[in-house]
């Protein structure tokens, strides 16, 4: 394989991933609006749900979307970038509606955080394997 063939695989969840912080951030500033706060959450609870869903999605979605771009360039077969990059969108997007719903703890945050580590395994080992082969 070359990066020709992975590149479209890492190009499809880097744009998911785009498009995903983007619906989080028009969230955010539409509650801003809302409840008239230029800066901070105000002491509204919706809206520091909403920051921290998209505070929270920009603290983790860049490293593994990195490693899928790595990966794309190193030639990994695109299922493996398919496969790592699926488990990171779903972790993502389960864990951004898991705590865009509730500011404690909830069955989505959970498993958002636990198939989001997954995902950075899965893709942590494959940049190994290409590393030390």
């Amino acid at each position: 394989m070359n990066s020709l063939t992975s590149g479209p695989a890492a190009a499809l969840w880097v744009g998911l991933h785009i498009l995903l912080l983007l619906v989080l951030s028009v969230r955010v500033v539409r509650l801003r609006r809302r409840h008239k706060v230029a800066l901070g959450d105000g002491g509204h609870p919706d809206l520091a749900q909403a920051i921290r869903a998209f505070g929270n999605a920009t603290e983790y979605a860049p490293i593994g979307l990195i490693g899928l771009v790595l990966l794309a360039q190193l030639g990994a077969l695109p299922l493996a970038i398919h496969l790592g990059g699926l488990l990171l969108f779903v972790g993502r997007l389960v864990h951004a509606i898991g705590l865009s719903n509730s500011g404690g703890a909830s069955l989505p945050r959970a498993v958002g955080m636990l198939v989001s580590w997954i995902a950075f395994v899965f893709i942590a080992a494959v940049l190994l394997i290409y590393a030390i082969v």
